[in-house]
């Protein structure tokens, strides 16, 4: 296949104290308790022409090992809900796409669609919703459930949501609203869509009672690499958020994903795989080591096993030796495709339990690169130029040095290389991210009609 050409994209992951399990411990990284700590952030991503600022969530306190959450800052802990946080970051950004996490697992789709949809309209559409289901299996007990949902049902129900989500975003006609003085209409009926939804899951009437977005709707992401999670991806989703930890895994789910596509009418245009990557930069390799080693001398062990049980779906490990290999693992309802990469790493690898547990303490089983600018540039080119993504998902190791260390060592030789941009293309993240407009369903729908009569 010919190497590819362009641009890749970029966004800027945000964990308020860094990605890095243990980062809240380093004295660089900030507390993030202070609504200025996400608007520097945003703002400093901004500068740089990121696409986006990503923000993911929780709906738990992870009680599974108490002693272990109450040492890492990483324990389902936030300041912000992040659509509350969005709506303030709307009013101090211009450009970036501000996305956020929010689960098809504990909410309701009208809900969802009438909160994504205000965002995109304060932001000038900027707004992208992060589609996942709930995998932690605490949240469950938040929500009146006496047990956590099955992998298989948490899909099911996904797919259905973000068919009532999407549906209801289409509930007026862009031109809808004509606000006509002289006459006294202020929308055309005629422009109105109800959605009439009835199925397993949901019912739902509609329409909702927001106008259509500047983006048509938010731009639908999706974190997952499970199969039911790629079929979902290839039927709904704009942007992928996944991981992969070798060019040929990386290239392989491209392909499989992107040749998904076709049989929902979609393109491969219509879909950008983002992978997150955990970038440790500096000058020399030498000092980005001891960069990396100063954040991994601050693991707690009991913090370490707790990571690595509930990466691997809860399991208690601490009853085994830290420096034997890691043992047979149940398969886990909770993050099965994430378990099944954490156990070939080992595997292929041939690594303890300790060895893993640091091996993922700062990516979580994402792509973690230590090096200079052009070593941690010739890898990401590399993955691009091949097909194994469209752009990254960058998870800074602390936050706010580890973002500015990407910015001011990494993008410049990104852009020598012509590889990233120097100014935004326009002004909504479909247009800066390449996606099209979405037509609205029930126009479409109607001029297809006319067309066959």
């Amino acid at each position: 296949m010919t190497k590819r050409k362009g641009q890749l994209k970029l966004g800027a992951f945000l964990y308020f104290t860094g990605h890095h399990v243990a980062a809240w411990r380093h004295p660089e990284a900030w507390a993030g308790d202070e609504l200025k700590h996400y608007t520097d952030f945003a703002r400093l991503a901004e500068a740089a022409k990121f696409d986006t600022v990503f923000f993911a969530d929780g709906v738990d306190v992870r009680l599974r090992n108490i002693e272990a959450a109450s040492r890492k800052a990483h324990s389902g802990v936030s300041l912000f809900e992040p659509l509350t946080l969005l709506s303030a970051l709307a009013l101090v950004t211009e450009r970036i796409g501000l996305v956020a996490t929010a689960s098809t697992s504990y909410t309701e789709p009208y809900n969802l669609a009438r909160q994504f949809a205000s965002i995109d309209h304060l932001s000038g559409g900027r707004a992208g919703w992060n589609l996942v289901t709930s995998s932690d299996p605490d949240a469950a007990y938040n929500f009146g459930h006496v047990a956590p949902i099955l992998h298989a049902d948490r899909y099911d129900r996904a797919e259905e949501f973000a068919d009532v989500v999407i549906g209801l975003w289409d509930s007026w006609a862009d031109d809808a609203f004509i606000r006509d003085r002289t006459n006294g209409r202020y929308f055309d009926a005629d422009k109105l869509h109800v959605l009439d939804h009835k199925g397993k899951h949901f019912r739902v009437r509609g329409p909702l009672n927001t106008p259509r977005t500047p983006q048509g709707h938010p731009v639908v992401v999706q974190a997952g690499s499970s199969d039911p999670g790629k079929e979902l991806a290839a039927r709904t989703a704009e942007v992928i958020f996944t991981a992969q930890l070798t060019l040929e895994d990386a290239t392989a789910f491209y392909a499989d994903v992107k040749g998904r596509l076709a049989k929902y009418g979609r393109s491969p245009d219509d879909l950008k795989i983002m992978p997150g990557v955990f970038p440790v930069v500096a000058r020399t390799e030498s000092e980005a080591r001891e960069k990396f080693e100063a954040l991994q001398d601050l693991v707690q062990p009991v913090v370490g096993l707790d990571l690595l049980a509930g990466l691997a779906g809860g399991e208690e490990l601490s009853t085994y030796p830290v420096d034997s290999p890691l043992p047979p693992l149940l398969e886990s309802e909770a993050g099965k495709s994430r378990q099944a990469l954490l156990i070939d790493l080992a595997r292929r690898e041939n690594l303890t339990i300790r060895q893993l547990y640091l091996r993922i303490a700062g990516a979580r089983g994402h792509w973690q690169l230590v090096g200079t600018p052009e070593q941690i540039a010739d890898q990401l080119e590399e993955r691009f130029v091949n097909y194994g993504a469209d752009g990254f998902n960058v998870m800074a190791p602390i936050v706010p040095g580890g973002l500015n260390d990407f910015i001011e060592l990494v993008l410049p030789e990104l852009r020598r290389r012509g590889l990233f941009r120097t100014e935004y293309e326009g002004a909504t993240l479909r247009e800066n991210l390449g996606l099209k407009r979405p037509p609205n369903r029930f126009e479409k729908a109607a001029e297809q009609t006319q067309a066959a009569e």
